[in-house]
């Protein structure tokens, strides 16, 4: 019987430390307290620079292990062998992190379909020298490329040092991956699809971009024999906004319909919940708007997992997950007999909210000027110290270091592109309860008639909460009147 091998006492503490690194969540302070004990570094250095410092020790340790040919974890003893299991997945997802990232890349470019990955060949070789089983090294792919796509997603899409979107970024991660990596990797890392989540947050503070997060980092099994993943990670998150469909549409949209279900169904629909894959999300956005009958539907295909097109007896499953957003207070909701409790319990395994932009300057100045350095880079493809100082000098000036954001990022980057196109841009005054946002000439004169004052009102409101059933709900008006009255305002103040 051949003896088994043992690693250092040195290595032993340090596969230890690497073990901690690849299970904790990467956006906490425990992780970059691993961070700084794996590169040896002095506290006085960048946590990029302790990130970095750590990786090349790793990677040092293994290359040695493999430089004497004794890298293959099945031929050590049961504790060191799951410690160089670990430690070696972390190696391999810094080894192959560039190649992951173009991946993503062409995926987003590819429409529909899964590109292959050519450098499959050796990131399998990379794990069959080290042991691992042909089921494991598939497994191991899979995960790995969706740890990085989660990272690419939550850390180059929601931007801010600010406590409110560090604690943004962990919650993101703990709802793909739970609390615990170990745990998912485990029992959940196929079984995610029963997580249902509501995500909350004023108008425009990017709950969206939050629920794309999720949605595009669910595990997606890889198929060796065609050299990609099954599906395209782009295509595995769907989403529909319900409050730009009336209520006898919103139906037909989720579910689908059948020829000649109603009037004017001429051929057959398919609706969104038939559109999502097996290994993808759906994102609704404003689900506090959609009536009790069609949350009673939904509570089935939470709890069932099963539907119906309109007007068909056919049974369809649904295997995705879905994920949901309202800009209203959920407690409201419930209290005022719009969302129904039983829907509310299932839909909300977990509750993440996304804070709006005055908390997360007011906590973080420097927010400002991260959010400006990405806005600037989208809109003009390229990156400019020089115009994002200018901005933020405009901004600053302009509207003093007091104004509250009220229509939050997405606000932001409209005042972007009208100081970029005039060097001006006074803010959104929200109304008062009467209607009015400060004196202006035309009131000063008596010459405002009382539709134009409830045409304003009605836009202000909607700005603030961001869909036309809150506002008709708040005024007391017909959803109809309310909506043309808003786009009626929009026009004129163009």
């Amino acid at each position: 019987m051949a003896v088994k091998l043992q690693l250092s006492v040195g290595d032993k503490e340090f596969f230890r430390l690497v073990q901690r690194a690849a299970l904790v969540n990467p956006f906490t302070e425990e992780r970059s307290r691993v961070n700084r004990q794996l590169s040896g570094l002095p506290d006085d250095h960048s946590e990029a620079e302790h990130n970095q410092k750590g990786v090349y020790e790793v990677r040092r340790r293994i290359k040695r292990l493999e430089d004497a040919a004794n890298d293959n974890f099945n031929g050590y003893v049961s504790e060191e062998k799951l410690l160089l299991k670990r430690a070696y997945i972390f190696d391999f997802f810094h080894c192959f992190i560039d190649h992951f990232e173009r991946h993503i890349q062409q995926q987003l470019n590819s429409a529909d379909r899964a590109v292959a990955i050519p450098f499959s060949d050796e990131a399998f070789a990379y794990l069959d020298r080290k042991g691992y089983t042909a089921d494991e090294k598939l497994r191991v792919i899979g995960l790995t490329f969706q740890v990085w796509r989660a990272f690419y997603f939550i850390v180059r899409n929601l931007v801010g040092r600010s406590p409110g979107m560090r604690k943004l970024r962990e919650n993101l991660w703990n709802n793909v991956f739970t609390h615990s990596m170990e745990f998912y990797t485990q029992h959940l890392w196929q079984r995610m699809e029963d997580f249902s989540t509501i995500i909350t947050g004023e108008t425009g503070t990017g709950k969206g971009t939050a629920a794309m997060a999720i949605g595009r980092s669910g595990y997606i099994p890889f198929d060796k024999e065609k050299k990609c993943f099954k599906e395209n990670f782009a295509r595995s998150f769907v989403t529909l906004n319900l409050s730009q469909f009336p209520e006898t549409l919103i139906e037909s949209e989720l579910f689908g319909h059948h020829k000649g279900a109603f009037t004017g169904a001429v051929e057959e629909h398919q609706g969104i919940l038939e559109k999502c894959s097996k290994y993808g999300s759906i994102f609704l956005d404003e689900i506090g708007e959609v009536s009790h009958p069609i949350q009673i539907k939904l509570l089935k295909v939470l709890e069932e997992r099963v539907f119906s097109p309109v007007g068909s007896h056919r049974i369809n499953r649904f295997d995705g997950r879905i994920i949901a957003a309202t800009n209203q207070s959920i407690d409201q909701l419930v209290a005022e007999g719009r969302m129904r409790p039983d829907f509310y319990y299932r839909l909300c395994s977990d509750v993440i909210t996304v804070p709006p932009l005055k908390d997360r300057i007011r906590d973080d100045p420097a927010e400002l000027d991260d959010l400006l350095d990405v806005i600037v880079t989208k809109t003009l493809g390229t990156d400019s110290a020089e115009i994002v100082g200018q901005l933020r000098h405009l901004i600053d000036k302009q509207l003093g270091p007091e104004y509250d954001w009220p229509g939050n990022v997405r606000e932001l980057a409209q005042c972007v592109r009208r100081l970029l196109l005039n060097q001006k841009y006074s803010g959104f005054k929200v109304p008062d309860a009467t209607g009015s946002s400060g004196p202006a000439s035309d009131e000063e004169a008596g010459e405002i008639d009382a539709q134009s004052l409830v045409k304003r009102y009605c836009y202000s409101l909607y700005q603030r909460y961001g869909t036309y059933g809150e506002v008709a709900r708040r005024t007391r008006l017909d959803r109809r009147t309310v909506k043309k009255y808003v786009i009626g305002y929009r026009k004129k103040a163009c």
